[in-house]
């Protein structure tokens, strides 16, 4: 991130197609070929959620506003793609389920505030508002019709409300109600978040290809390094992969000795 002193932030996208698994796979394959990838793919109608790349790393949804990387400002940037109509807002018609409530804490996770600095997404073109020096400074979430520099009106009229009220903050104890109930610590996943595809290709020294290594000489795959593992990606950790894939009928198929989230997944578990 350019500013990464700057607050955390939100972008609220449409992709100006319709929804379904169809339309999902779709879009995806457009946005990968056309390089535009956002963070996050929301399905309105199934609550299907796919993520491009990490939170805290730029995405690539906006126009730069000038010298200004406008998906590089703030401590995130999340940009999130609906598959919807801007014409037709998606919280007049939508089914949020668990994965839109998983969305909004990844979000509030980075201190994100439950505000649009902007007011509620224009309902038209010529009504979006685009203030520099509000996106610049303050913190929330934003309709790509506010970003300076970009000429999109998306993601329509949304109800703002109706987009927190569907995934309630986790109760503090402090209401009006008096309740005395403390929050929870949430325990700590058992699976490590995958970090990406990047981290294991040819050249790459990173903490995650030893933390990949160690799992797998943990899991029965010692025999494949003579040193190491880590921190340097090598043919040694691609074979170790290839053969824990092919040892596991769900990778199997795809056992090309690169992890996925899907491989990283099982081996961690």
């Amino acid at each position: 991130m350019d500013k990464p002193n700057a607050p955390a932030r939100v972008v609220w996208h449409t992709t100006e197609s319709g929804a379904g698994d169809a339309a999902f796979d779709s879009v995806a394959k457009y946005l990968i070929q056309k390089g535009d990838e956002p963070h996050v793919l929301y399905d309105p109608t199934t609550d299907r959620i796919g993520q491009f790349g990490p939170l805290n790393e730029s995405a690539r949804a906006l126009k730069n506003d000038g010298s200004t990387r406008t998906n590089r400002v703030g401590k995130v940037a999340i940009q999130i793609e609906v598959l919807a109509r801007a014409g037709t807002p998606f919280t007049g018609y939508w089914k949020p389920g668990k994965n839109f409530k998983a969305l909004m804490a990844a979000i509030r996770s980075w201190g994100v505030p439950d505000v649009f600095p902007m007011g509620t997404p224009a309902k038209t073109a010529s009504a979006c508002k685009r203030d520099r020096n509000v996106w610049l400074t303050e913190g929330g979430h934003y309709g790509h019709c506010n970003i300076p520099g970009n000429d999109h009106w998306d993601p329509g009229a949304i109800d703002t409300k109706a987009l927190f009220a569907a995934a309630p903050k986790a109760s503090t104890g402090t209401g009006s109600g008096g309740s005395t109930t403390k929050p929870t610590t949430p325990a700590k996943p058992s699976v490590p978040a995958f970090p990406g595809t990047i981290y294991f290709r040819a050249g790459a020294k990173n903490k995650y290809v030893t933390q990949l290594g160690t799992q797998l000489v943990k899991k029965g795959y010692g025999k494949f390094y003579k040193q190491g593992p880590g921190p340097t990606w090598t043919a040694v950790d691609k074979a170790a992969v290839r053969a824990f894939q092919l040892a596991h009928k769900e990778l199997s198929g795809d056992a090309d000795g690169y992890p996925g989230p899907l491989t990283w997944k099982i081996l961690f578990s």
